[in-house]
């Protein structure tokens, strides 16, 4: 057995009082890491609309992530508008490459789930490199993950972003009033359907990170989707001041969808 990849790295370090100490340093922030990002980046896309008449001609809405056959994205259902200007010729478009000359891909629904938020794109032109999913039911609290995506979207270029995140608590998506004053005709619209685990998570994700992957930092395996709207508009809506929380659509619900496109 080889112990240097079955132990964290030690390391021998003297402090100035002439005391030694010595500190773990996990492989797993290391060069693995770093070879999982450098791995998943090619697979992140913007997502958004684009309009030749208007300034600026593509509107960024949110992130997205490449699966399948290198030609299917998903992302958020709330990020996709359900009507598109053609009046004026707008469509969709996953926006791929990086820096300051993205490249625009022509795109259209394949399949839609609006119960778990999620929407899948077919893209046009050739194959992108395709994320792979992981069993999302294997994921336990307290395990460690990654998202990649666009959180302030191509103000400052269109360079992929990496978050980490614990998860923090896997919670039902919608929870019963714990009075009658809390109800009303959104929120019992809501307690009607199936309600669904989510991810909580303890990394900050922002309003253009909708869509991103949630992955494993080893494998690169997607076990999740980021999502800041749909949830929150569900699990607090009894409060009057959204928390700053981070959530996550479980991936499992992904391969339902994928059966349909």
């Amino acid at each position: 057995m080889n112990i240097r990849h079955t132990l964290p790295t030690l390391f021998a370090c003297r402090i100035n009082i002439g005391i030694f100490c010595l500190v773990f340093v996990s492989p797993l922030w290391g060069s693995e890491l770093v070879k999982t990002i450098e791995h998943v980046k090619p697979s992140i896309v913007g997502i958004g609309t684009v309009q030749k008449t208007r300034s600026p001609p593509v509107n960024f809405l949110g992130t997205g992530f490449v699966l399948d056959d290198g030609l299917h994205v998903i992302t958020n259902a709330h990020v996709v508008p359900e009507v598109l200007d053609n009046a004026n010729n707008e469509s969709y478009t996953v926006i791929t490459g990086k820096g300051k000359k993205p490249e625009l891909r022509a795109a259209t629904v394949a399949a839609i789930d609006k119960d778990h938020d999620l929407v899948l794109l077919k893209i046009s032109g050739e194959a992108l490199p395709a994320m792979q999913l992981g069993d999302a039911s294997k994921v336990r609290e307290g395990q460690t993950l990654i998202f990649t995506g666009f959180p302030i979207g191509m103000i400052l270029g269109f360079y992929p972003v990496t978050h980490r995140a614990m998860v923090s608590s896997i919670t039902p998506i919608i929870l019963p009033a714990h009075n009658s004053r809390q109800l009303n005709a959104k929120m019992i619209s809501q307690l009607q359907k199936p309600a669904y685990a989510v991810f909580q998570l303890d990394g900050t994700a922002y309003p253009g990170s909708s869509g991103s992957p949630l992955y494993d930092p080893e494998t690169g395996l997607v076990y999740g989707v980021i999502n800041m709207v749909f949830v929150k508009g569900k699990k607090e809506a009894a409060l009057s001041n959204p928390s700053g929380i981070t959530y996550a659509i479980p991936g499992n619900y992904i391969r339902e969808l994928l059966q349909h496109k």
